[in-house]
């Protein structure tokens, strides 16, 4: 087992997981180590919410908002869950001025170094195989056509 990491080692190992998640195709374990990595930290004291932000671009124009969580000199953003609504206050929208501090760790070190924190591992997280989606009359696989419009003359 390694020896502990400090705050600001895993701060910018999550700073490094969360730059690449953002243009990863695919960001799945990422996030993941990225949530479970803060909300360990949380837990154990070495980070701390601080209250709630308004998402920039929120899906589906509903408005959204986001835990912000300062782990050392860095802040990040998660999901939040219900309770984070009644007992964190409401800070309106983010600073767009703001920059967490640019360290550079290779995407490498930096998962080995969560995944040995949280114990999450790449092979843990199972990925489902997509599937064709059924119709419902007849439970076989829905066809997608291939032309522009919709004509049955031309079927």
């Amino acid at each position: 087992m390694k020896p502990n990491r400090t705050d600001e080692q895993l701060a910018s190992a999550i700073f490094s997981v969360n730059r690449h998640a953002k243009t990863a195709t695919d960001n799945k374990y990422l996030y993941e180590l990225k949530r479970l990595t803060i909300e360990k930290m949380i837990e154990t004291g070495r980070a701390k919410k601080l209250g709630l932000h308004f998402v920039e671009n929120p899906r589906f124009s509903q408005q959204q908002s986001s835990v912000l969580v300062q782990c050392a000199d860095y802040y990040f953003h998660l999901l939040p869950k219900k309770e984070d609504f009644q007992s964190l206050t409401h800070l309106g929208h983010l600073d767009e001025n703001y920059r967490n501090p640019q360290r550079r760790m290779s995407l490498n070190l930096a998962k080995q170094l969560l995944s040995e924190y949280t114990g999450l591992h790449q092979s843990n997280l199972k990925n489902k195989p997509t599937q064709m989606p059924f119709s419902q009359s007849n439970k076989k696989p829905v066809k997608k056509r291939s032309y522009i419009f919709g004509s049955t003359y031309l079927d």
